[in-house]
């Protein structure tokens, strides 16, 4: 059996589908006898046999490029990697923290990135009370999620690169304000305008002192 081929003749466009062995001769003897003429019907065919063959072609192409990169360790086959956290900023209860947003990119930027990442993700969450009272809870949910999340990395960083004398207020100053972004979030969750205003204005306080870390 062979595969499926557009000819063009001088006289017109013929289309030669699957064939045996048995029937070649005489369909190529057909070709020329009896040319086809060229019509909407004919072009549409031919345009979808070829558009087939390209996408076959690109997926082909596609497959092995993909095995290339994954051979050459440029493309990751699983989920992103967590970062590990090396202080006790967790929740004591969970062993983890309910906003954490799975599946994003922390980029390490060293102890001094991350600390000014820290002070712009807090100066952005105050902007959050602006949007209180609209009914923009998934919005307002997510972006409190994403935001907290990569601060929470942040904070592991700043404190394992703090002086000893450090480590401790800046511990209880992620704790304070994670605590307060796990009670809003769970208002936001629930769509309960008077306790997520009651959260957020707790968390806003501890947000300024966020934004005084050097």
């Amino acid at each position: 059996m062979k595969c499926s081929k557009v000819e063009c003749t001088s006289k017109g466009l013929v289309v030669v589908g699957f064939k045996s062995n048995e029937t070649e001769h005489f369909q190529e003897h057909q070709a020329h006898q009896l040319p086809i003429k060229t019509s909407s019907s004919t072009l549409q065919a031919s345009r979808r046999v070829f558009l087939g063959l390209a996408a076959i072609g690109v997926s082909l192409q596609s497959g092995i490029e993909k095995s290339l990169a994954e051979d050459n360790g440029y493309w990751l086959t699983g989920p992103l990697p967590i970062p590990p956290v090396l202080n006790k900023i967790a929740n004591e209860e969970t062993g983890t923290r309910s906003f954490l947003k799975k599946g994003i990119h922390v980029p390490d930027i060293g102890p001094k990135g991350s600390a000014y990442r820290l002070r712009k993700n807090a100066f952005d969450l105050t902007a959050l009370g602006d949007m209180l009272g609209q009914d923009v809870w998934h919005y307002i949910r997510k972006y409190l999620r994403l935001k907290s999340s990569i601060m929470y990395y942040d904070f592991d960083t700043v404190i394992s690169a703090a002086p000893v004398n450090d480590k401790e207020p800046l511990t209880k100053l992620a704790n304070r304000l994670f605590d307060n972004v796990e009670k809003l979030e769970a208002a936001v969750k629930l769509h309960d305008l008077p306790e997520t205003e009651s959260c957020y204005q707790e968390t806003t306080s501890i947000l300024q002192e966020v934004m005084n870390i050097a």
